[in-house]
């Protein structure tokens, strides 16, 4: 057991400084756990929380390797960082997690349906194309067939570099760049599965979130939970879950995203190898929040316990379109009034139309009485600018 982390001079570094960083750095200074944080963004929401704040691009492989190599324990809250950077460190002894091959392979959508495929775990039948006019081509000859849905392969993030395409119309928005074409799937519902995994090898799983996104910008809207749609498919999606982190060799979290079709068919939809929006909840409704979870995985301390201690609904706070500028949360007082609500503020000082402000989750006894709640929530707390 690792314990050393624990008010020493060991540094965990932590690469972004978002709202996930700001949430694992409530853990760590409960814990007070000497932590260095890197982001591009001055003021980052991150900044304040850390020991020490640097200021730099993830995707610089000497800004990466140059932060990291006095680090003990490296880890990440975002994908798109400079994995070759990571490998380095990795090679001269700084643990980093996710294990940067793991990362590699999942911070290219193309890569990561490829082992998707090649390890057989089900996922929606799929082409990998070079760029627009492959695309087209393809349509033309007949290979593929609308709808359909395009992901670039890489650096997409809050429901940029998805386009569902449903009919000829949607075809002028198409991305002009490498991409994975993916069947579309007759929907039944999306769910999320959190794994935990640590060096030890212990594995454990969140129960199951069910998701519902906005329309048109791919980004999660209401999330319940727990959610049993059919225990034996939560079951089955859990063994997945567990087999993926486990053959990934990832320690920390794999957030698993599925769809469940109209034949009760369970299939992965993507992985996130940190912290997840699908998680938020966790903070209130579980023994163990995914931001506790994931520092436990990586410092190779005993997993927490993933028991439900109270059922919740979770609603993104998102700016309002047609507002950009200094934010303004309209009616959060109204808001924080009522029972069982609990309010996040990331702390970024702009807002523009759907970028992620902050997320308010509901908590009851009654799963139906939270939805509720967090559906009025969401028509009462509005995102503007002053």
């Amino acid at each position: 057991m690792n314990t050393s982390f624990f008010s020493t001079k060991k540094k965990l570094g932590i690469l972004g400084g978002g709202q996930l960083g700001k949430m694992l750095l409530q853990c760590t200074r409960t814990w007070d756990i000497y932590t260095k944080v890197l982001d591009a963004d001055s003021q980052a929401p991150s900044r304040l929380a850390c020991d020490e704040f640097h200021i730099g691009s993830l995707n610089d492989f000497d800004t990466v390797y140059q932060f990291g190599k006095d680090c003990d324990v490296l880890t990440i809250e975002i994908e798109h960082v400079n994995v070759d950077a990571l490998i380095q460190l990795k090679n001269e002894g700084v643990l980093v997690h996710p294990d940067p091959e793991a990362l590699a392979i999942i911070k290219d959508k193309g890569s990561q349906k490829m082992f998707f495929r090649t390890h057989d775990f089900p996922t929606s039948d799929f082409m990998l194309y070079a760029n627009k006019s492959e695309v087209l081509s393809a349509l033309e000859s007949g290979v593929i067939s609308i709808p359909f849905v395009q992901k670039s392969r890489r650096d997409g993030y809050d429901g940029k570099g998805v386009l569902i395409v449903k009919s000829t119309e949607d075809l002028s928005a198409l991305m002009d760049t490498e991409c994975v074409i993916e069947d579309a799937v007759n929907l039944q519902m999306e769910i999320a599965i959190i794994a935990a995994r640590n060096a030890n090898g212990q594995v454990v799983c969140f129960d199951a979130v069910a998701m519902d996104f906005v329309e048109g910008a791919n980004m999660l809207d209401l999330l319940l939970y727990p959610v049993v749609p059919n225990e034996q498919i939560i079951n089955q999606a859990k063994e997945i879950a567990k087999a993926l982190i486990e053959k990934l060799n990832i320690c920390g979290l794999l957030a698993v995203e599925f769809f469940i079709d109209v034949n009760d068919q369970l299939l992965i939809n993507e992985v996130a190898p940190r912290a997840h929006n699908s998680g938020h909840q966790t903070i209130e409704s579980s023994e163990t929040s995914q931001y506790e979870q994931h520092i436990r995985g990586i410092l190779n301390l005993p997993l927490g316990s993933t028991m439900v201690k109270i059922p919740s609904a979770m609603v993104n706070l998102l700016g309002a379109e047609g507002y950009t500028g200094d934010v303004f949360y309209e009616n959060i007082e109204v808001c924080m009034a009522k029972e069982g609500v609990h309010v996040h503020i990331y702390g970024k000082k702009l807002t523009k139309p759907f970028r992620k402000m902050g997320h308010v989750t509901v908590t009851n006894q009654s799963l139906e009485e939270a939805k509720k709640i967090a559906l009025w929530v969401k028509q009462q707390l509005q995102v503007k600018s002053l």
